[in-house]
């Protein structure tokens, strides 16, 4: 009866701290997240505007768009590792208030390499901001609740869809102050919030739970005994340096598909807009309709997180939904100019493309602990994201060769294809088998 009752209040104290810490923190980087994501993708809608108005080619925005990543990639491990060793609160306000200027310069671009040079700012000023905040939630969560965790914070990238969309082209087609293009407006009105929330966030988070003055003394305590236990065990499992880290098979398999996954992702975000603008609808119509696929997304991406905690396997629940997206771009190829079937096939890429994010995340922090997970889930996203800029100048270098935006699909579809059958390679971790 004794540990009966032992227990109990053990599963009390687990449930208050997780309900206390998800209301402090989640709602709140959720929010950070969806600035993030609207200043990286906005020029997708702004681009309906903004290419004819620049005399852009489809090879100059394909390479714009995508140059965003090379910048991210450079300082993407430095920055993820100062989060672990020094401040998570001041180093993401630090990202937020230069990516916000730099967001807004992007309204006032009128050359090619001035194109060039914003968007591989914007991409340095930003590094280290997602794998930031993945090394954070390990900072707060146990293993077994992060990859919810990591579902409700992703679930920004298609709620930010779902804002920016309509947003975009509401501003696009009303806003013409001072005598500055609708696209300029874009830029400018959706950088000033991530300057705003910047300062907000050094007041606000707070980087580690024994500090964390809105806990009771008692749910502090345990937190952090909880998570001081977790990374003791791991690291009796498998001690691993940051060194180490970064040459496991495991990171290296990881980053691969990440690479792969990002290509397609952002090649479809990037291009939706245009896609959907050939089949002869106005502006508005086309961020309109681009929420429908998001919307879809971001119900998969909390269902299947939800599930991969409750089962603690990640691989099927990555690998599935990766190949799913890779049969959406192939409907999408086959659809030929009708809309209706066009939108469907991408509702399935996007509930494909969202919903693996959850799971993978969370498989890092399964085998590594402290700075070498940091070093190991920033070389993942870094270099992963560099598939940001592959897939975007892939599909504008291929619709100017062709005409159509089939060949970029196919090539997208492809590294779908590998992706998937390259996660269900990977050796499930001892916490999954142990589920």
């Amino acid at each position: 009866m004794a540990v009966s009752a032992a227990n109990t209040v053990q599963l009390s104290m687990s449930e208050r701290v997780r309900r206390r810490v998800s209301l402090h923190i989640i709602p709140y980087l959720f929010i950070l997240y969806i600035i993030a994501f609207v200043d990286r993708v906005n020029v997708g809608f702004a681009k309906l505007r903004m290419k004819e108005a620049l005399g852009f080619s489809e090879t100059v925005f394909g390479f714009g768009a995508g140059v965003f990543f090379i910048g991210y990639f450079l300082l993407e491990i430095p920055g993820t590792l100062i989060v672990e060793r020094w401040s998570a609160r001041k180093w993401i306000a630090r990202i937020m208030i230069t990516w916000g200027f730099f967001a807004i310069w992007m309204g006032f671009v009128s050359t090619e390499w001035e194109f060039y040079l914003v968007r591989f700012l914007l991409g340095l000023a930003e590094a280290g901001f997602f794998p930031g905040i993945i090394v954070y939630l390990s900072h707060w969560y146990r293993y077994e609740d992060r990859a919810k965790a990591i579902a409700f914070f992703m679930s920004a990238i298609p709620v930010s869809q779902l804002i920016g969309a309509p947003l975009s082209g509401v501003i696009m087609e009303r806003v013409n102050w001072y005598g500055w293009a609708g696209w300029q407006w874009v830029f400018i009105l959706e950088g000033i919030p991530a300057i705003i929330f910047g300062i907000i966030t050094i007041f606000y988070l707070t980087d580690r739970p024994h500090q964390a003055q809105w806990m009771p003394e008692d749910e502090r305590n345990w937190l952090s005994e909880e998570l001081e236990r977790e990374r003791q065990e791991k690291k009796k499992a498998r001690p691993v340096s940051v060194w180490q880290a970064l040459h496991q098979r495991e990171v290296v398999m990881l980053l691969t598909i990440y690479f792969l996954a990002v290509n397609a992702y952002y090649g479809f975000t990037f291009w939706l807009p245009s896609i959907l603008k050939e089949s002869g609808v106005s502006n508005l119509t086309v961020t309109l309709i681009s929420i429908v696929p998001f919307l879809l997304g971001l119900i998969a991406m909390l269902l299947v997180g939800w599930d991969s905690d409750k089962t603690g396997e990640r691989r099927w629940h990555t690998a599935l939904p990766i190949l799913a997206a890779c049969l959406g771009f192939g409907f999408a190829i086959a659809s030929g100019d009708n809309l209706t079937l066009i939108v469907t096939s991408f509702c399935i890429v996007s509930i494909g493309a969202h919903s693996y994010l959850p799971s993978f995340w969370a498989m890092p922090t399964a085998f590594l602990t402290e700075s070498a997970a940091a070093a190991a889930i920033g070389l993942i996203n870094s270099v992963g994201n560099l598939g940001g800029f592959a897939g975007p100048f892939a599909l504008g270098y291929l619709k100017d060769k062709t005409g159509r935006h089939s060949a970029g699909m196919a090539v997208l579809a492809i590294s779908l294809l590998c992706a998937g059958l390259l996660t269900l390679a990977i050796k499930p971790s001892k916490k999954q088998t142990n589920h």
